[in-house]
């Protein structure tokens, strides 16, 4: 058997194979550039942020929970006119709340609080003078600030 009766066959067969595949592999991708733009809407549509709901209407967050899209969101269309829509119903962020703190900022903030409380509580802050010579030896570990041990409790 040769090519071209082979290809005569089986061409068609082969074509629609490597369509279907084709089509499965788009389809796949288009799939998980929604999901990751989903994601990035949940984070960025917090109180304060500004954004267009699918009637066409700009508002401003007021309440939304990015987990569970089944609540409503309440939205301020006007100063003192509040609505609530259905959280799928936020189609865009326009402009991502300024001055607001993230859910990951916050994180951090956290895990920065717990070290500085476990430094207190180790004894190696006692002040804010101490606070900043542990931040300039983190910055540059072999230049260790001059240390000032008279706020130092005595053991």
């Amino acid at each position: 058997m040769d090519f071209a009766s082979f290809f005569s066959q089986y061409g068609l067969i082969i074509l629609l194979i490597a369509l279907l595949v084709f089509m499965f592999y788009s389809s796949r991708r288009r799939m998980q550039k929604q999901k990751l733009e989903q994601e990035e809407k949940a984070r960025q549509t917090i109180p304060g942020a500004e954004v267009l709901l699918q009637g066409g209407l700009y508002g401003t967050i007021v309440e939304y929970d990015g987990v569970d899209l089944d609540k409503r969101a309440r939205v301020e269309i006007a100063p003192g006119v509040i609505i609530e829509v259905h959280s799928q119903a936020v189609l865009r962020v326009v402009d991502p709340a300024e001055g607001v703190v993230t859910e990951d900022e916050f994180i951090a903030a956290e895990a920065s609080e717990a070290e500085y409380v476990a430094g207190v509580a180790d004894g190696d802050i006692t002040s804010i003078s101490d606070d900043h010579r542990v931040a300039l030896s983190k910055d540059d570990p072999e230049h260790v600030a001059d240390r000032d041990d008279k706020d130092r409790p005595q053991a």
